[in-house]
């Protein structure tokens, strides 16, 4: 589907910020709709493959608004410590790693059947790379696993917070949950499942799925019922991911410089300024996370042991746009 001529000439002419701020409320509107289990994992398909033309345009004529994305967008990181900072009362964030604008639609559906009140519902930005470690650095965090058994310390950007990070059941977890007034839970899913269901044969229907089943656990919505006890909560996410098994296979001239630079993966640390094809099929950016390559767009090659079917960290739209979902309730 081609982008909408008005949207099209918005994102070419206008500021860098006023044009990233313009993405970001369109990928949303296309995301965020209702979905229901049934038809959840065509529609979601259905929808990624609607947002091939914003990504063939960041690629091409738009490719470098990418050179200007770390200083126009506003960034999950630096959303939550303002957050976190201007409400004093009891506070809660509930990092789902890799949840992506794709899932959005379970929470705010489920939220609003449950009598939740959603305060605030938007897509924010990764770090460059879109990656976990940068992510959880923007917080003031070494690493994810730094906030295991509350051992994030004192110097982090959500100070005060009881901390932890784990991969376990919903209803595990739901157990952790203290009267502390204050929380940062770190969980591994949707990430985990991304990895294993990267392999030929599995992608993006088969998470759906997967998805479908998990956020309409009772033992799911009993975890943000406890998160949601005296505090008000934010869920969001590190980064997205790039449903790579539906990308098209890069010409081969191309696919070789992809598959010496970047093996399997979306980005690697820089040792030059990329490719010279104009377009580019790659770009070379230095972010706050220091000078790094990344694949432009829907990407992929034959490599040893095959291109994975779910990915992340190279400069697609749904890889670097997040959710960023507030809610509490009553009682």
């Amino acid at each position: 589907m081609a982008l909408p001529l008005p949207l099209f000439r918005k994102f070419a002419q206008s500021a860098p910020a006023e044009a990233w701020a313009a993405i970001f409320e369109y990928v949303w509107q296309v995301c965020s709709p209702t979905l229901s289990p049934a038809t959840a994992a065509s529609e979601v398909t259905r929808r990624d493959r609607h947002m091939a033309a914003l990504d063939l345009f960041l690629a091409t004529t738009g490719w470098d608004l990418w050179s200007s994305f770390e200083a126009s967008v506003e960034h999950t990181a630096d959303a939550l410590a303002k957050w976190w900072n201007a409400y004093n009362n009891g506070r809660a964030v509930l990092i789902l790693d890799a949840l992506s604008l794709r899932e959005a639609p379970w929470l705010l559906h489920r939220a609003q059947e449950r009598g939740y009140t959603i305060h605030t519902a938007k897509a924010t930005a990764a770090e460059l790379p879109a990656d976990t470690t940068p992510f959880a650095k923007a917080l003031g965090f070494n690493q994810r696993s730094s906030l295991e058994n509350n051992g994030a310390g004192a110097t982090h950007r959500l100070s005060g917070a009881k901390t932890d990070c784990v991969g376990m059941p919903w209803a595990d977890c739901a157990t952790l949950i203290g009267a502390e007034p204050h929380w940062v839970l770190w969980h591994h899913w949707p990430d985990n499942r991304i990895h294993d269901l990267s392999v030929a044969g599995k992608g993006i229907e088969t998470l759906t799925q997967e998805v479908a089943t998990q956020m309409t656990d009772e033992a799911f919505w009993l975890l943000i019922e406890k998160l949601t006890t005296g505090r008000r909560l934010v869920i969001t996410s590190d980064h997205g991911y790039a449903a790579s098994g539906l990308f098209p296979d890069t010409v081969e001239d191309q696919a070789k410089y992809l598959r010496e630079r970047f093996k399997s993966g979306r980005w690697s640390p820089a040792i030059d300024d990329g490719s010279s094809w104009v377009p580019p099929v790659d770009l070379t950016i230095a972010s706050r996370h220091g000078r790094n390559g990344y694949v432009l767009g829907r990407r992929k090659w034959k490599s040893q042991g095959g291109y994975p079917t779910l990915t992340h960290g190279g400069l697609s739209v749904l890889e670097v746009a997040v959710p960023f979902i507030e809610l509490s309730r009553m009682g």
